[in-house]
Parts: structure tokens; C-alpha cells; sequence
């Protein structure tokens, strides 16, 4: 499957503006650390813009991404890619064994984290989002509420890398390059 046909099948089941640029901030934070591990951000793109693709027709846990396996083996993705996909899920934990795996699950709340960040700026701009401004909001519970913060700590374990120092500068950058493809240019702010 290529990026073209994974997007129809996201605009096909994904309504939510919002969610698809979710989607999109987690292909491009996909693709930086195939980058940084020397992979193929092809297909690590691939994998982060699909993850969510049946969250609106499954939305609970217990269904999402589970239920959605089957109509992207329709679709035809790969078995390693839909392996990937069950492995960012709660119930899929025991299955991140690859650092694609374990690289989906670290970045799909961080992206949500970043974006929220990015929103509560006058200018709606990542660009304009630091480091130490996500840090700040981290530590405030009531900020974007629904980011499960031990799961972006978890996932920055998993891949071994430094939460504040490496894990968190690297998906801000990636998400700062494609500010204007994930709406968070000030232009077009997310709704």
C-alpha cells in the first residue's frame, strides 16, 4: 500500500478534521524517527497515518485498533503493518517489539500534547512552541487532560531515549517543519 491509498482510507472513514491532522502529526513524528534510526520513513509514515484510521467507527479500546484489522487486510495492507498499527493500543503492549512499534506508541499522545500546546498560543503557531512551554504544561493536569502522560513516558523508556532531551525535541521539530500540512501555522489554526 502506498501513502495515496492509505489517505483514501483515512478520508473514507476519518470525518474529523481534527483527527485527521492527529493522524498526519503522528505520520510526520513517524517519519523523523525513521530517520533517526535509519529505516524507511515510508513506511513508518505509512503505519503512524493509519493507526487511528477506525477510531470513529470503533471508539472505545476495547474495539479500536483491533476491529479495524480486518477491513485494512481488505484494503491490503501488510500483516507487519497492521501488526504495528494492534501494537499501539493498550491491549496490544505485549506485541511492541520492533522500534517501529515501540516508536508508534511513543509519539501518538506526545503529537496530541504538542498540538494542544501549539493551540493555547496567541499565535497558533508550533513554530512558536518551545521545549520548556511543553514541559510547563506537562506538569499542569488540567492541561490537554485527555494526553495520558505515562504513555509518552513509557514510550520514550521503550525506545530508550531521554523524554525532555531527545524524545520531545524531535516530534516538535518534525511537527514544526509540517506546521502548515497539520494546520498549526496560525493561518488555519485546528479547531
Amino acid at each position: 500500500m502506498n501513502r495515496d491509498q492509505a489517505w483514501e482510507i483515512v478520508c473514507e472513514f476519518v470525518q474529523s478534521d481534527s483527527l485527521r491532522k492527529h493522524m498526519l502529526s503522528v505520520e510526520v513524528a513517524m517519519r523523523a524517527y525513521a530517520e533517526h534510526y535509519g529505516e524507511d520513513p515510508d513506511s513508518w509514515g505509512l503505519v503512524g497515518l493509519l493507526h487511528d484510521f477506525d477510531w470513529e467507527i470503533h471508539p472505545s479500546l476495547e474495539q479500536h485498533p483491533m476491529d479495524g484489522a480486518p477491513i485494512l487486510r481488505e484494503r491490503g495492507l501488510s500483516e507487519e503493518d497492521i501488526r504495528t498499527i494492534l501494537s499501539h493500543g493498550p491491549l496490544g503492549a505485549d506485541d511492541r517489539v520492533t522500534l517501529r512499534d515501540k516508536a508508534l506508541f511513543a509519539v501518538d499522545e506526545l503529537t496530541g500534547l504538542i498540538t494542544a500546546a501549539a493551540l493555547v498560543r496567541p499565535s497558533k503557531d508550533v513554530r512558536d512552541v518551545e521545549v520548556s512551554s511543553i514541559k510547563k504544561k506537562w506538569k499542569d493536569k488540567a492541561f490537554a487532560r485527555g494526553v495520558n502522560r505515562q504513555d509518552v513516558e513509557d514510550g520514550a523508556a521503550l525506545l530508550g531515549v531521554d523524554l525532555w532531551e531527545f524524545h520531545v525535541p524531535l516530534v516538535l521539530k518534525a511537527m514544526q517543519a509540517k506546521a502548515k500540512e497539520l494546520g498549526l501555522d496560525g493561518i488555519n489554526p485546528t479547531e
